[in-house]
């Protein structure tokens, strides 16, 4: 694996996973929206301005769902712009049946930082599989959130701000933390 030596200046690229409007606008929106669409914007203006890599990763839900492809719910609530990668995915992982190691590849990415929806299953799969395919992997603490998990058989309900810093904790001590989107930083691409 990668290290990331200075999380200020040295992260290659940003996988924003499935920021799409059926997640962060809305009555059905994720509870910490706001702050997530602010921090995730942050993260896009460092990154444009070093022309960092972007790829946008768009779920495309089952027929019915919030997220189903060509509804309102399932558009990105970022723009791309031209030059930037979106990869549509209809796993957790946003590797699995995707382009998305193809581009990194070609892009010759070492290191990453991953954001978005939802903490405990899209963004720890995405996360989860990079680590395993050797990339240094960075999770803003403020760039990722989820929903309230209901209580189950023999169990509480967990608020949604506890079970995204359970999902960090759950990729153990190879993925970085940091509290911020403040300390992100990119390195400034010149192939890109």
């Amino acid at each position: 694996m990668i290290a990331i030596s200075n999380p200020q200046s040295s992260i290659d690229a940003l996988i924003i996973v499935d920021m799409q409007k059926a997640f962060v606008s809305g009555a059905d929106a994720v509870p910490a929206s706001e702050q997530l669409i602010v921090s995730i914007g942050t993260l896009i203006t460092k990154a444009r301005a070093v022309h960092a890599p972007i790829i946008f990763l768009q779920n495309d839900g089952e027929v019915g769902t919030a997220d189903e492809p060509y509804q309102v719910g399932w558009e990105l609530f970022f723009a791309p712009e031209p030059h930037e990668f979106v990869v549509r995915k209809s796993e957790d992982n946003g590797f699995e049946g995707t382009s998305l190691q193809h581009i990194l590849d070609d892009l010759r990415v070492q290191s990453l930082v991953i954001c978005g929806v939802l903490s405990e299953m899209c963004v720890a799969a995405t996360a989860r599989a990079a680590l395993t395919r050797g990339y240094a992997v960075l999770l803003p603490h403020d760039a990722h959130a989820t929903y309230d998990v209901p209580a189950g058989p023999g169990s509480e309900a967990v608020p949604a701000a506890m079970a995204a810093r359970a999902a960090e904790w759950s990729l153990g001590d190879e993925i970085m933390i940091c509290a911020s989107v403040d300390e992100v930083g990119f390195i400034k691409s010149n192939d890109y």
